[in-house]
């Protein structure tokens, strides 16, 4: 399927890269905070509009030719190896260029709120936008090297707004985080990819495009490499760039410290771009991933854990936006055993509700902190139902999707995720997404309880949020509210071309629902009691050694650092730059050999001593020699 060429695919990727260039250039002094954050957000808003309309063209077409292509230029021409820079529109990426431009937007207009006064306000915009930019080349793209482009592009911007306020050595050591624990899974990626490519090309297919490769994956069935079959070794690490991007254990440890960075940044990494990179690729890929159920039973189990160990963390979490931070992991996870199970389209399913609540969410809580002066301490909140009503009502209604209420987004999401690794899972893994589900419930329910019921802690007056904030969390709570329900049969049917499962029920449909009903409710429930200071008290003095690990986040970061940063600066400092470096190349081969030219010019400088007659005998045994040589 060559797909029909659609020239409006450009128009979808230049506005936000043109945000960012102006902003970038004129900055504060030349363009003001009101036209910047005007362009900024403007510059999302007309990609929307042509991802929109765009939309609407692809629903024209006939299902089986549901593509729409523009190519830029050809990228990279080797031989028989040509790379086009070239983007597609189908019924996959049309979703996600959605999601990214519509709820990007909405983050770009609380922005303007949030960040009023800031110092680096234009270019906190300026990066927003390169941000948005490097998401859509990400989803657009029509072959994985334009997809690894924007790969690296959202790795790159996570890094700079993540430490947008750099002053705080702290802020930046966040940033610096995220980018080389992205960096370590992007390594897996790039290698996993060049062995796709390369092992196609072996077999005379050195076509790149998302189309010949779903064509050709069936070559890859008989080949192996290190005593593993293609596509489960191909599979596996491609994963693992996954694990990075996408927080996943053991490379989810960057997600919490990027809380570091200012709140909407936080909404749009968790919610509409980065962290879904990696489950976005699973599913543009799932020809690969069904060729190798092994690594796909990788992926469920991995995620089963990282969205089970994760829920543990986030219980006992004090700082408003570690809790959300947790949660953004764990729902992850979810996505990641679903696409695991083989149900890619749930998958994509979770992705867009998880995008309406968990963005909610993180505005919310900015919401919270903006009216706190800068508070992030749940302890020290309260009562602020009273105090910010609008915020206490719109941010109930992420709580309760999140939390699966029966009707609202999370719930038609979570069910069908949990109803499909049952059928593929087994009871085990099923279990655990289950309790996995009432943990979240507990801990979202905590929070609500904590900020906006229990009697004030704080001290001051908290103040309400400006429209320019809450108008975009009013939209997203529509959405939270009703998104699931108007995305659950339409979505499947549009995204089973693309994502090569659907939706159907199966007979044990209604118990599991049940149950994961029941436990979500649970979770609600029993947070009320554990949350009293009575009861919390309780628990921490009685179980002290558990409420410690799990306060600290099982030290996982510590083990880390013990493990694996001091032995590689031991290695870097005193090996590889005090040894080999300094030593070996510095002091043998660079700074030896002059030593050696030195003290060879030293000696032969005693030969120039300025007598003729020493230079005339020199000169007779030189021709000498030369003369017996000869004859």
């Amino acid at each position: 399927m060559e797909g029909n060429f659609y020239p409006l695919l450009k128009w979808i990727l230049l506005p936000p890269l043109a945000g960012f260039a102006i902003n970038g250039l004129f900055g504060k002094k030349l363009l003001g905070e009101k036209a910047g954050g005007f362009i900024g957000s403007l510059a999302i808003f007309i990609s929307f509009v042509f991802a929109a309309l765009a939309f609407s063209d692809l629903l024209n077409l006939p299902v089986e030719n549901r593509l729409l292509r523009d190519t830029f230029y050809t990228w990279i021409s080797a031989g028989n190896f040509i790379a086009d820079a070239a983007f597609r529109f189908d019924p996959l990426s049309s979703v996600m260029a959605l999601i990214v431009t519509g709820v990007s937007f909405l983050i770009h207009v609380y922005s303007t709120g949030y960040m009023k006064g800031d110092a680096g306000f234009n270019r906190y915009f300026s990066y927003l936008n390169l941000f948005v930019f490097f998401m859509l080349a990400l989803v657009l793209a029509d072959n994985p090297l334009v997809m690894f482009v924007g790969w690296e592009g959202v790795g790159l911007c996570s890094y700079l707004l993540i430490g947008f306020w750099y002053e705080d050595p702290e802020k930046a050591s966040a940033g610096k985080k995220a980018f080389i624990t992205n960096r370590i899974g992007d390594a897996g990626f790039l290698v996993g990819l060049m062995l796709l490519l390369a092992l196609l090309a072996s077999q005379g297919f050195p076509a790149m495009d998302f189309a010949s490769l779903e064509h050709n994956a069936h070559l890859l069935t008989s080949a192996t490499a290190l005593g593993i079959g293609a596509p489960t070794l191909i599979c596996l690490l491609l994963f693992f760039g996954a694990t990075g991007k996408s927080a996943q254990f053991p490379l989810y440890v960057w997600l919490p410290d990027a809380m570091a960075g200012p709140t909407p940044v936080s909404a749009l990494i968790h919610a509409a771009t980065m962290v879904t990179a990696g489950v976005y690729m699973l599913a543009r890929l799932h020809f690969l991933y069904e060729l190798a159920p092994k690594a796909m039973e990788v992926v469920m189990l991995t995620g089963c854990f990282t969205a089970f160990f994760a829920a543990v963390i986030g219980l006992l979490q004090k700082d408003i936006k570690k809790v959300l931070a947790y949660s953004t992991v764990s729902q992850l996870g979810y996505m990641f055993m679903a696409a695991g199970a083989g149900a890619f389209s749930a998958s994509i399913f979770h992705l867009a509700t998880h995008a309406f609540f968990k963005a909610l969410l993180f505005l919310g809580a900015g919401s919270v902190i903006h009216g706190m002066s800068g508070e992030q301490d749940m302890f020290k909140m309260g009562g602020l139902r009273k105090e910010m009503p609008f915020t206490f009502l719109l941010m109930a209604a992420g709580w309760l999707a999140i939390a699966g209420v029966p009707g609202l987004s999370g719930f038609y999401s979570k069910d069908l995720i949990l109803e499909k690794v049952f059928e593929q899972g087994g009871v085990w893994v099923w279990g655990a997404g289950v309790l996995t589900a009432a943990m979240t419930a507990f801990y979202t329910t905590r929070l609500f309880i904590l900020t906006f019921l229990r009697a004030k802690r704080g001290q001051g007056h908290a103040h309400e949020s400006p429209l320019s904030m809450t108008l975009p969390m009013a939209v997203l709570a529509v959405l939270a509210i009703g998104g699931g329900f108007f995305l659950k049969d339409r979505l499947f049917a549009f995204l089973e071309p693309a994502a090569a499962r659907g939706g159907d029920q199966g007979p044990l449909a209604a118990r599991l629902m049940l149950a994961s009903v029941g436990a979500g409710l649970s979770g609600i429930a029993l947070a009320f009691p554990l949350t009293l200071p009575k009861s919390a008290n309780f628990l921490k003095n009685t179980m002290a050694h558990f409420h410690a690990l799990i306060f600290h986040k099982f030290y996982v970061d510590e083990i880390y650092e013990v493990l694996v940063i001091k032995p590689l600066k031991l290695l870097s400092g005193r090996v590889l730059f005090g040894m080999v470096d300094a030593g070996l190349i510095d002091g043998v081969l660079v700074n030896g050999s002059a030593k050696v030219c030195y003290s060879a010019g030293r000696s032969l400088r005693r030969l120039q001593n300025g007598r003729l007659d020493f230079y005339a005998l020199v000169f007779a045994i030189g021709v000498a020699v030369m003369l017996f040589w000869i004859i």
